[in-house]
């Protein structure tokens, strides 16, 4: 466009929503013959035709439309990424035009582009954002839009930031919505994570009958701060490999193709074109665009990939447009020309709005599929087997028969797994549910409907199964402890977005087994507990609730709950060994709700010691320390440590800002019941972090901790224990010591 025609927002009379733009420009030409009246057409959610050339000439118009706002909202603060997105924009325009909203991005940069969408389809009116105005003031501020994507915004159906992990919640909702396409953005950076390709592989071998999702990579030359590693790649290398991952078609539109402006390397700013050119390149991309939705809807597996260059119609090129400096603001030269390049005129403000107000059958913060509660089949009684105290039982399987009755119930549970439910004792979940795999085979539980999801890499398992809980499913990520780590940044992200979320949804749900104490023979590779200095950390969001059932029965208690609560990240921690049942159904129960049980205490007067324990193994040392002290004529005091966030104070957790809150605490009558002993002594298999709320709480004085240190080959969970120090022997002698300090 000439810079020349360019006005100040003041001159001209605009649509009200557009007051706070800084530039209009003069009309394009043509734009009589082709913006006259909206290419969507009033009752309709999608252009009719994509070839017609109103269609294509407003697709660009919402092109330019979302690079203009993405550039001027983030120029408003001087800071954010519009560098990525713009390279996206012909893209994403033709995917609204299109009619196909439910849009989802791995990139948490390209947020304002995202958001600059909400703003044009009135979805933002929902959070008073009304005016290009107020989208400037609002972006990056709290209480308004934040620098990187989540559910908390309307109309955005999920978060973005850590890289590689778009994919998971567009295969979450194919999975659960299918005749709804959704695609996801993936930048040629993120491309880079080792699991995007090999995820979206495996998903189409356990579910070839999913297609419903459609990447959209944004080859755009560039990462972050330098050139993308498959910036040097032949398109014919490119589609080579899309197709290498199982993807039947995948179209590929580069802009270099249109160029006429001679433009030096691989990739192009289609910007730079003439308007003629322009107009051809968008129609190329709308048309492929709408052949490869009716493919993926159709049950092919499709892939689109639009190649221009990184920054493509803002301030600067390639890495350097990824964010902008404090010296980019709204005054800056290189800002300034951007949007002057990029003006519209009111005219086409308004037609722009009304096509994306239409788009999909209206604004995306009511028509997108998480803006509602998604039904769940009803679950019924659960079977719950009361054991009896004393009875050696293992708390895995004893879980695994309540997960098995959820699927049975409930068609679209999934549980996700790296191939190891029978080794964790669970074995009864993959026998009633079956691992989905193309070969049936009985011997090993295997088949092509089953509900046992098994793609080898946590990323994977944690990923899918938080995505499903996000958007509205039931699900249940099981793994190894030790493993348990390469899942953790998804169930973390999706996580908080539930503590965000303007509705309910069911809770992330995970079970961690087979942990360090019962992996001594395969060595420190298998014994990695830290994580649970991980979940400990977690807790003070207000919605993570790390648990440590201590047996069959308590574990049970443990799962119950965490199917009844809403929007949180649960993860239940338990063994896959016979152990001795010390609790009944009842006594879980109340242990979960209250946090913490005490499982025993000697009878008498005098000084007491309390051994407060987090889980079901390392109540093994804890009870033979208790044989020794009472020997000694010491009063003992067995405390389970169960539900520790319900053991910090109010106001040491951020629960009052969670979408569903939870203020439940044990007061300080009960705790110090608990826990007040001439002397307190906590033992863990796992590391100190969960005891922090006691620590923060306990009148005790003295207090000593025995946990674990690192891991060492052994021939036996005992083994493990004692060269971690925690034994009955060394747990007695500290005790004993502090109590007659």
């Amino acid at each position: 466009m000439n810079i020349a025609t360019a006005r100040k927002a003041s001159l001209p009379p605009h649509p009200t929503f557009c007051e706070g733009i800084q530039y209009f420009g003069a009309p394009w030409p043509e734009y009589e013959r082709y913006a006259r009246r909206p290419a969507i057409s009033a009752g309709q959610g999608a252009v009719a035709e994509p070839t017609a050339p109103e269609a294509v000439y407003q697709t660009l118009l919402a092109a330019d439309a979302l690079r203009y706002l993405t550039l001027q909202v983030t120029g408003s603060k001087a800071s954010g990424h519009p560098g990525g997105f713009a390279s996206s924009a012909e893209a994403y325009a033709a995917l609204v035009m299109l009619g196909h909203t439910n849009i989802i991005t791995e990139v948490g940069h390209h947020a304002p582009g995202f958001y600059s969408a909400m703003f044009l389809d009135r979805s933002l009116e929902e959070m008073g954002i009304r005016t290009v105005r107020e989208l400037r003031e609002r972006f990056r501020e709290r209480h308004g839009l934040l620098g990187h994507l989540s559910g908390a915004i309307p109309g955005i159906l999920s978060p973005a930031g850590p890289l590689g992990q778009g994919q998971h919640f567009a295969l979450a909702g194919a999975y659960l919505h299918r005749d709804t396409l959704f695609p996801f953005t993936l930048g040629d950076g993120g491309m880079g994570e080792p699991y995007v390709l090999s995820a979206l592989q495996h998903f189409h071998t356990a579910y070839p009958e999913i297609t419903n999702f459609l990447p959209v990579l944004v080859w755009n030359g560039y990462s972050q701060e330098h050139h993308a590693m498959v910036s040097t790649w032949s398109n014919e290398r490119m589609i080579a490999y899309w197709k290498a991952h199982g993807f039947r078609n995948v179209y590929l539109v580069d802009a270099r193709d249109f160029d006429d402006q001679d433009q030096p390397g691989a990739y192009v700013d289609s910007t730079r074109f003439t308007h003629a050119r322009r107009l051809a390149f968008t129609r190329a991309l709308l048309e492929a665009m709408a052949e490869a939705a009716s493919r993926a809807l159709g049950g092919e597996l499709t892939a689109f990939v639009v190649k221009q260059l990184k920054g493509a119609g803002v301030h600067a090129s390639g890495a350097k447009a990824h964010n902008l400096y404090p010296q980019h603001t709204l005054e800056n030269d290189d800002v300034v020309e951007a949007l002057k390049r990029r003006a519209l005129p009111p005219e086409a403000w308004q037609i722009v709005r009304t096509n994306f107000e239409r788009a999909g059958g209206g604004p995306a913060a009511r028509t997108s599929v998480t803006e509602r509660v998604l039904p769940l089949a009803p679950l019924g009684a659960l079977p719950l087997v009361e054991h009896a105290v004393g009875d050696k039982q293992v708390p895995s399987t004893a879980m695994g028969t309540l997960v098995a009755a959820v699927g049975k119930a409930d068609p679209r549970f999934v549980v996700t797994n790296a191939d190891g439910n029978e080794a964790s004792g669970m074995r009864n979940v993959s026998d009633a549910l079956v691992i989905r795999h193309p070969t049936p085979d009985a011997l090993y539980s295997q088949g092509p409907d089953g509900q046992v999801y098994e793609p080898l890499n946590e990323d994977a398992c944690a990923g899918f199964a938080a995505a499903l809980a996000l958007f509205g499913g039931r699900s249940l990520w099981l793994s190894y402890e030790s493993f348990a780590i390469n899942g953790l940044p998804i169930w973390q992200t999706v996580t908080q977005a539930m503590a965000e979320l303007r509705r309910r949804t069911p809770s992330a749900v995970a079970m961690f087994t087979a942990g360090a104490l019962e992996q001594g023979r395969n060595g420190w590779t298998h014994q990695r507990p830290e994580v649970e200095n991980h979940f400990a950390a977690l807790m003070r969001n207000g919605n993570v609730y790390p648990l440590f059932p201590c047996d069959a029965n308590m574990i049970q208690a443990a799962y119950e709950w965490a199917l009844k609560a809403c929007n949180k990240g649960i993860v239940i921690t338990a063994s896959k060994s016979p152990l001795p049942v010390r609790t009944s159904l009842a006594q879980g129960r109340e242990a979960i709700e209250r946090g913490a049980l005490a499982l025993h205490e000697s009878p008498g007067t005098g000084r007491i010691v309390v051994l407060a324990a987090v889980g079901d193994m390392s109540l093994l040392p804890v009870y033979d320390a208790k044989e020794r002290l009472e020997r000694d004529g010491l009063r003992v005091r067995i405390v389970a440590i169960v539900n520790p966030r319900r053991l910090y104070r109010p106001g040491d957790v951020h629960w009052e800002s969670c979408a569903e809150p939870d203020d439940t605490f044990m007061n300080d009558d009960d705790f110090n019941a608990l826990f007040d002993g001439d002397a307190l002594v906590a033992v863990s298999g796992g590391p100190g972090a969960v005891f922090e709320p006691v620590w923060l709480r306990s009148r005790a004085p003295r207090r000593d901790a025995f946990v674990w240190k690192r891991g060492e080959t052994t021939a036996s969970p005992a083994e493990i224990m004692a060269f971690n120090g925690l034994t009955g022997e060394a747990i007695a002698r500290r005790a004993r010591a502090l109590a007659e300090g």
